[in-house]
């Protein structure tokens, strides 16, 4: 018998093939990468309802991630979570993305693993480099290896070299680039697709010196970043201008695309966006227009193909009732006297 993880494997590409009706098959344009697992980091430093765009950023990066397989207990999402139950949201328990309400992001199936004053530069710093306390669950830690593409979003509001957390503090370009050098040199990654949508954003990776990062920013440094539309029905703006253009390319893509991820680096041009997008790509050693987008938005799920018979483990079997039975039981158990009476001299 195949393992389940196997069987789990087999059955996706299965369906996938259905649907799609194309076998799974990498062109020969396209670089083969060397990772062996996806995982994504997406933190809204953001918090108060005016700010409402930014946790519906992540959150439409979360759903686009976990569409195209990448699952739950792979993606760290990092929001204060304060927008949903709201009490100036008219709709409680939902978030959308677009003022016509097509897709409920918050959905019922979104796992916040830090929120509120959870979200903080420390956690975050602490996240990344694996220098968590002994006592984190392991749903808050990011478990990853040699082997792991990285997508890491962040959104939020930013200035030239800092982005803040909850409007209490900040973290320095320097810090996040130290932060990505310490978890290349404890090899905890393969690559890093890095994303930032704020004011300024590209200060924000001008200071990364480690290799195998491929970075876009929403806007270069002196540039504001833009909101798309607002909804009336809430008096806020309800996602931001580059976010809504990525997640519109992301729409079109599904687990076998072929897409690349020089496509996704086009996908906001300067009319559309109105600030500049920037790249960086001088410290990612593939070309980025040979590299699948699913690298770093789809989830790897090796499958190996075999015609040679397997053998199958002997199960030991189970032992008998007859021998069950033969244990000694223990003597009833009672509780223990409320009060130790034996302990109380005898005054009579």
């Amino acid at each position: 018998m195949l393992p389940i993880n196997i069987w789990h494997s087999l059955k996706l590409l299965l369906i996938y093939s259905f649907i799609f009706g194309e076998a799974f098959e990498i062109p020969d344009a396209f670089q083969k990468s060397n990772h062996t697992n996806n995982w994504a980091v997406l933190v809204d430093t953001s918090r108060f309802w005016f700010n409402y765009r930014h946790v519906a950023n992540v959150l439409s990066i979360y759903r686009s991630v976990k569409r195209l397989g990448i699952p739950d207990s792979q993606i760290i999402l990092m929001i204060s979570d304060d927008m949903a139950c709201n009490p100036r949201n008219p709709r409680p328990a939902t978030i959308f993305n677009n003022a016509h309400e097509q897709i409920n992001v918050y959905g019922d199936d979104v796992e916040v693993d830090y929120r509120g004053y959870e979200v903080s530069v420390e956690n975050f710093v602490r996240l990344l480099t694996g220098r968590v306390p002994p006592d984190t669950p392991r749903s808050k830690r990011l478990l990853t290896d040699e082997g792991s593409n990285i997508l890491i979003y962040l959104t939020g509001h930013g200035g030239d070299g800092f982005l803040k957390f909850q409007d209490s503090e900040e973290i320095t370009s320097q810090e996040l680039a130290d932060a990505l050098e310490q978890m290349w040199q404890k090899r905890r990654y393969n690559e890093i697709f890095f994303i930032i949508d704020t004011c300024q954003a590209s200060s924000m990776y001008e200071k990364f010196y480690s290799p195998n990062i491929l970075a876009t920013a929403s806007s270069l440094v002196g540039e504001d970043s833009l909101s798309h539309h607002v909804d009336s029905a809430i008096g806020v703006y309800i996602i931001d201008r580059y976010t809504y253009y990525v997640l519109e390319f992301l729409e079109n893509v599904h687990p076998n695309s072929k897409k690349t991820m020089s496509e996704f680096l086009a996908v906001c041009p300067k009319h559309a966006c109105i600030s500049t997008v920037g790249v960086r790509r001088d410290l990612f050693k593939r070309d980025p227009s040979r590299v699948p987008i699913t690298d770093f938005f789809g989830s790897v799920r090796p499958v190996i193909i075999t015609t040679d018979s397997i053998d199958i483990v002997d199960i030991p079997k189970r032992k008998s009732a007859k021998t069950e039975n033969t244990t000694k039981s223990q003597g009833k158990r009672g509780y223990l006297p409320q009060f130790p009476i034996d302990l109380i001299p005898n005054t009579v």
